[in-house]
């Protein structure tokens, strides 16, 4: 997969620009629905093979709203919600483990949020010590937390690192302070800084930080501010996520007034100049708004042809079954999706009730399969083997996709794709699209309605 740093084409990136869903999943969450449910996902559970675990927990509170958060959160800062969450945490913890016939090792570990860094180090430690005592943990086990520097200090820190996380996710966002009061996130670059050199000193493995474009009033010089001070951090990976302004999906969006967004044109400028630094600053571009350092694990499995996506992200880790754990946590068990209730009252009777907390799901057909494979390989390696298709699910590719790959011609013509006789290629431009070359697959999108439902590419 070429990974060198090339002229960055707004006008074709821009011509590109339409909806299309992330594809942390095929089928996209959009498609759960409530007639798969707890008994799928535990009959799932105990009849899964002994593939490694990845576990995931949403820790859903936050102490302020951030106006252009689209995550499933809960804003207090009243204690008590938080340790009655905790504590049905701690029970579906110990149900869902209970139900695996097969246990294998965990090999991944993932605090998100919400705010996971708003709890104490002390209630953190009692959810990992929970973990430990109802599943096998491997060796080298990889655990991340997301981090927010507003409520995280350099004893917190380490306190994390004691508690046996090796890997740091810190959001920033930007530093321009016009831009912070506009999405009521204020942060110093002070702040970020004492978080990532307190992770830099206790031994964390991985530091990444987040950046948004096409926030309120973020304009060129002001993000090149932000990226020089990114630079300076030297952040392990970066990711560099596009504001989707969805108010209707998002009431907290509803603070943010339109005419402060930056245009079309200036976003893509935005993307363009951060970009250039990055790749001149030796990062590679992973895929669609990731990038790391050459040296980083996910360059290496970029390189050797071996990386994987899941709901968190771009990942070194496949093969796992992904067990969600917590309020709206999605679950992955072979060929089941289930996801957890949104709401906090139902989760807490569910879990009361020793029911799993399970709202919704989907059970995957061959033809999901078949398709997910193919969205799989395009975005994580860029590119499909027609005869691994072939091998692994009996079709023959160019025959049974004769339609999809009409539809990417144009791409093709445009040079972001290429069309041959053994496989789909993405050229490097097209590792920015890659939700575009991907959705032609969906078969679920042939739907005109649910595209308007997932945000804009860039």
């Amino acid at each position: 997969m070429p990974t060198a740093a090339h002229a960055f084409d707004t006008s074709l990136i821009a011509r590109y620009d339409t909806r299309a869903p992330r594809y942390t999943s095929y089928p996209t969450a959009d498609r759960f629905h409530p007639g798969v449910g707890a008994g799928e996902h535990q009959r799932a559970l105990r009849t899964r093979s002994r593939a490694p675990l990845s576990l995931y927990l949403h820790m859903p509170f936050c102490p302020s709203p951030c106006f252009y958060c689209g995550c499933h959160r809960e804003i207090t800062r009243q204690p008590g919600p938080i340790v009655s969450y905790l504590e049905s945490l701690e029970q579906e913890i110990a149900l869902q483990a209970a139900m695996l016939e097969e246990p294998g090792s965990v090999v991944q570990v993932h605090f998100g949020g919400g705010s996971p860094t708003f709890l104490s180090p002390h209630q953190i430690a009692t959810i990992v010590a929970t973990l430990r005592a109802h599943f096998h943990m491997a060796p080298e086990v990889e655990m991340g937390i997301e981090a927010d520097p507003r409520n995280l200090d350099a004893a917190g820190v380490r306190a994390l690192h004691g508690i046996g996380f090796n890997r740091l996710s810190v959001g920033v966002q930007d530093f321009d302070a016009r831009v912070q009061s506009a999405i009521n996130r204020r942060q110093s670059y002070a702040q970020t800084e004492a978080v990532v050199g307190a992770a830099r000193d206790a031994g964390f493995h991985s530091i990444s930080l987040d950046l948004v474009y096409g926030l309120p009033h973020q304009h060129a010089a002001g993000f090149e501010a932000t990226l020089q001070q990114i630079l300076t951090l030297d952040p392990d990976r970066l990711a560099l996520y596009s504001y989707a302004h969805l108010p209707d999906r998002f009431p907290a969006q509803r603070r943010i007034p339109s005419e402060s967004l930056p245009g079309t044109d200036a976003k893509l400028g935005l993307l363009a100049s951060a970009v250039e630094r990055l790749e001149a600053a030796g990062y590679v571009h992973i895929g669609m708004d990731h990038f790391a350092k050459g040296h980083d694990p996910l360059a290496q499995a970029l390189r050797r042809g071996d990386l994987h996506r899941n709901f968190q992200g771009y990942s070194t880790l496949g093969g796992c079954d992904l067990i969600g754990l917590g309020v709206s946590a999605i679950s992955h068990v072979g060929m089941h999706y289930a996801q957890n209730t949104k709401s906090l009252r139902d989760y807490r009777s569910a879990i009361a009730e020793r029911r799993l907390p399970v709202s919704r799901g989907i059970v995957l057909t061959r033809e999901d399969q078949l398709r997910q494979a193919v969205i799989q390989a395009l975005m994580c390696q860029g590119r499909v083997c027609y005869r691994t298709i072939r091998e692994c699910h009996g079709v023959d590719f160019p025959t049974y996709f004769a339609t999809e790959l009409r539809t990417l011609e144009p791409a093709a013509a445009d040079g972001l794709v290429h069309l041959g006789p053994e496989a789909l290629e993405v050229t490097p431009d097209g590792r920015y699209l890659l939700r575009a070359v991907a959705a032609p697959f969906d078969a679920y999108l042939r739907e005109k309605a649910s595209s308007a439902e997932h945000a804009r590419l860039i």
